[in-house]
């Protein structure tokens, strides 16, 4: 609609009878064109003066619950972002309205009611603490007061849901920071009037209904800044509604965020600090810790509850009793232990959470529980180890039995299943099982700060027991997790003066391997100990049989070629006696083509570190055997910057490419040879970027290869921005671009290298000439999008690539209108995806190039971002379920306020990350 007509006819055009029309047409009108005029006139709709006018009269009891929620949700924008047209005078009649609606509508439409008491709660942190000053006890009263149209329990189900929103639209509001503080305390204050409330509902025989509204009602309140101390009473009547199956989740809810609310200890740490006197803040201390040591009995008494919810394979009970004591635990684990005198009921907490670590069953399959408590194990640790010495011993005393205990449960849940029942799982479930090991991992790798040598010690015992043990045979998966907890440790700490090595080594050749994954974790156990193997080179030979072995097997592609890598960089200059074997042996594997490209390219590289330790005249000798003769004539070539000996040899080159095209390792050479020489002759290598240009894309179009895209870089660095070449890099940059887009289409998931390469390429192009993306036929829309689902790669190389990739493209949003078009269309998708990776989806070492990405965002799209930003941070638990609404929001501001310090940027993302990660204030974080 026109928003610069007349009064009169704005009057006309935001009539009920024409809202009533446009709300027909958006929910059964079949055209989406005409679905969607009608939602846009509806949204500015919503926003004219008229829709205080319309909006009452679409609340009439004869109309449909489509046109009320429409009139409700209008009052609610009107209110909450348009505050300061309404009136002064007008306040009290708006309260009046309200709270006569809200009365009508208690027996009728649910979400209607729900509007409603969202618009009153929305008014009510308006006018509050001045003008509304005790606005929670109005409301009490208001629907305590007998009504003869509304029936009792219709009157307390609608006093709880407005006292349930009420906190939620204070975290969504839109008041200004100065404002948010004064209503926060004021609504603090008020729960001395909502407490006594709920507690009454939940103490008497209430209907289901009334306790489990009550239930969200304090779970709603407890997230904002209320003492653990005060909330003492209804939590435990929370307790207490654990036994009613009905009342279980919302009970769980309730108490997790009562005990697990940050505020809530920030509250008491601000209470402390402010107090006159020691003896004030000793007093509130004990209130605090007192009401610790009274939870801690009422969840041990849920044991038996978790037992036979366990028993009974009822996923929902068990999961929702270990959240409860691992909130416990986690959020309060330092001020217990410091309860010296009170040790042993800590340690029966702690021995609980160890029973939902050991849970029975395979996670994901049979059993979620169990993954919820790996934090808790890293904030207890953490706790200890922040203690001054002389504590540190006395609780190392009774905490390295209970770690010990832990690494044997964490053994125990890393096994796979038999063979049968791992086949019957989905890909997904696989999936999650091999994340779940890798939390695992970095779980005992951690606990190894703790345990140290005596942990390797207890692990060599094992497997040596499991391995030599005659009367009774071991089963494959004892073997695997037992290894795997060493591969865990000695991948990222120092074990090279450990003593118990030596001895796994001469116990690795003994294991049978007759399984793939059994067979995997060799290889990257072995792998793991190459720096080892460097410092005692006598052991290689134990080994590398089994290395070489297992390269002939395409299943134990990645394992087994990556551990040769790390071997031959490693221990190059002890391989030459083994040298021959290894060149024989790669050939061979290659000549079969038994591995993906970019596992023949990992392939090539620990070739190359084993020769590079040879003489000259073994070099030459074994690269015969491995490439032909004309490969080897072109290396040697490629040393002399001179562009005519290229010349020379091209059409030799062709002539070679049109009988080997197909074979990856004779077109990754070709790419070498030229790259080497385009970096060498720069300017000088002009006259042959016709043919080579022509050549590259012949290659890129038959086999798709990394090296190819590196090239092509090269090329667009150099040349694209000379308009006597710029047609045919152009032309390049434009095929390899649609030959890549249809690699996306069929699925990159088996291609990280060339993904990696691809964005390094856009990248570039975006640096040097953004002009090519203004080609008719650069679908920049798809360049997009394939950047944003590599930003999801597990790969770190390939995700640094993307995040270059869009910190390139957001600052030509202006410059380039395709470029401006497609962020502002999908840029929500972008910020989606990043936060979705500092939420926890992203390794913690790549943070500073997701908040690149927000910075880019802030600095070139403020407006969008700002919008964008507010919308995904109202989706239930994202980016994590860890965050609290007052967490994401206090993020969102941080962002949108640093501009131009790109520094602040990346600490504001790294704090996040910790919060979204539940690692926030642990030591293990800070050493990071």
């Amino acid at each position: 609609m026109d928003r610069e007509r007349g009064e009169s006819e704005d009057n006309l055009d935001y009539s009920v009878a024409n809202v009533e029309k446009a709300l027909h047409q958006l929910y059964y009108d079949p055209n989406i064109d005409n679905k969607n005029l009608a939602q846009k006139w509806l949204m500015q709709a919503q926003v004219s003066p008229q829709a205080w006018q319309f909006s009452w009269a679409l609340l009439s009891p004869n109309k449909v619950p489509e046109i009320q929620y429409f009139g409700a949700s209008a009052l609610h924008i009107k209110i909450s972002r348009y505050w300061t047209d309404i009136p002064s005078d007008q306040y009290e009649t708006l309260k009046s309205q309200l709270f006569n609606q809200i009365a009508c509508f208690s027996s009728g439409s649910k979400i209607v009611l729900t509007r409603l008491c969202v618009a009153l709660a929305s008014l009510a942190l308006n006018m509050m603490p001045d003008r509304w000053p005790n606005a929670v006890g109005d409301m009490v009263k208001m629907f305590q007061t007998e009504s003869s149209d509304v029936d009792g329990k219709a009157r307390c189900m609608a006093l709880l849901e407005l006292l349930t929103v009420l906190p939620e639209e204070f975290q969504t509001s839109r008041l200004p920071q100065y404002r948010k503080g004064e209503v926060r305390n004021a609504l603090a204050q008020e729960s001395s009037v909502v407490f006594p409330l709920l507690q009454q509902l939940l103490q008497t025989d209430s209907p289901v209904f009334i306790s489990q509204k009550a239930l969200k009602c304090f779970s709603s309140w407890v997230q904002l800044d209320v003492p653990l101390l005060d909330c003492e009473c209804l939590m435990q009547a929370s307790f207490t509604s654990l036994h009613n199956a009905e009342l279980f989740d919302t009970a769980v809810e309730a108490l997790v965020n009562a005990i697990s609310q940050p505020d809530a200890q920030r509250f008491l740490a601000i209470l402390l600090n402010l107090a006159d006197s020691a003896a004030i803040r000793e007093m509130g201390e004990h209130r605090y810790v007192n009401t610790l040591l009274k939870l801690i009995p009422q969840v041990l008494q849920l044991q038996e509850q978790l037992r036979q919810a366990v028993q009974n394979g009822d996923m929902e009970t068990s999961h929702g009793i270990c959240r409860i004591a691992v909130a416990l635990g986690e959020n309060h684990s330092r001020a217990l232990l410091e309860q010296v005198e009170h040790w042993q009921t800590f340690l029966a907490l702690v021995n609980m959470i160890m029973f939902c670590t050991g849970i029975p069953g395979h996670y994901p399959v049979n059993e979620t529980t169990s993954s919820l408590t790996l934090t808790f194990w890293y904030t207890l640790q953490d706790d200890i180890m922040s203690f001054e010495a002389e504590k540190q011993v006395v609780y190392l005393q009774v905490y390295r039995p209970v770690y010990f205990q832990l690494v044997d449960v964490l053994l125990h849940k890393a096994q796979f299943p038999s063979d049968e029942e791992y086949s019957s799982w989905s890909s997904d479930e696989k999936e999650q099982f091999r994340i779940y090991r890798v939390d695992i991992s970095d779980t005992l790798m951690y606990v190894y700060e703790m345990l140290g040598a005596e942990l390797l010690s207890n692990l060599y015992d094992k497997l040596g027991r499991l391995l030599t043990d005659s009367e009774q045979a071991s089963s494959w998966q004892h073997i695997e997790a037992c290894l795997y907890g060493f591969q865990s440790i000695a991948e990222t700490n120092d074990v090279n003066y450990s003593d118990v090595i030596p001895g796994l080594i001469g116990l690795i050749p003994r294991i049978n391997i007759s399984n793939v994954q059994l067979a995997d974790t060799v290889m990257f156990t072995i792998g793991a100990l190459a720096e080892w193997l460097a410092d005692h080179p006598v052991m290689i030979n134990s080994v590398l049989p089994l290395v070489l072995h297992a390269l002939g097997n395409a299943e134990l592609s990645i394992s087994s070629v990556s551990t040769l890598k790390k071997i031959c960089r490693e221990c190059k200059y002890d391989l030459p006696p083994y040298a021959a074997n290894i060149v024989a042996v790669s050939q061979e594997v290659l000549m079969k083509q038994i591995h993906k490209t970019s596992q023949c390219m990992w392939l090539m590289q620990a070739l190359g570190f084993l020769l590079s330790a040879l003489q000259v005249e073994e070099i030459l000798r074994n690269l015969h055997s491995l490439i032909s003769p004309y490969i080897q004539q072109l290396e040697k070539l490629a040393d002399e910057p001179v562009v005519v000996v290229l010349q020379q040899v091209f059409q030799l080159i062709q002539k070679v490419l049109s009988k080997w095209l197909n074979d990856a390792q004779v077109v990754e050479s070709v790419c070498a040879i030229f790259e080497k020489s385009v970096k060498t002759l720069l300017d000088d290598f002009a006259p042959m970027i016709p043919q080579l240009s022509e050549m590259l894309g012949q290659m890129y179009s038959t086999i798709p290869q990394a090296s190819a895209l590196e090239l092509t870089r090269q090329l667009v660095h150099i040349f694209a921005n000379d308009p006597t070449h710029f047609v045919p890099v152009k032309a390049l940059f434009l095929l390899v671009t649609s030959v890549t887009l249809s690699i996306f289409q069929q699925g990159p998931r088996d291609h990280p290298d060339i993904v990696d390469s691809f964005m390094q390429l856009l990248a570039q192009a975006l640096k040097r000439k953004p002009d090519l993306f203004l080609a008719e036929n650069c679908d920049v829309k798809a360049l997009f999008q394939c950047g944003v689902l590599s930003l999801k790669f597990p790969e770190a190389p390939t995700v640094k690539a993307a995040c270059a990739f869009f910190t390139e493209l957001l600052p030509r949003c202006r410059e380039v209108q395709p470029i401006g078009l497609v962020v502002h269309e999908n840029g929500k998708l972008l910020l989606q995806a990043t936060l979705e990776a500092i939420g926890g989806q992203a390794p913690r070492s790549l943070m500073d190039h997701f908040a690149d990405i927000l910075f880019a965002l802030n600095k070139h799209c403020f407006t969008y971002l700002s919008i964008w930003l507010k919308e995904v941070m109202q989706q239930q638990n994202f980016p994590s379920s860890r965050l609290t609404q007052v967490q994401k929001e206090t993020f969102s501001q941080q962002i949108l306020r640093d501009r131009v310090n790109k520094r602040r940027i990346k600490d504001i993302v790294k704090e996040f990350t910790l919060l979204c990660r539940g690692l926030h204030g642990t030591e293990y974080a800070a050493e990071y």
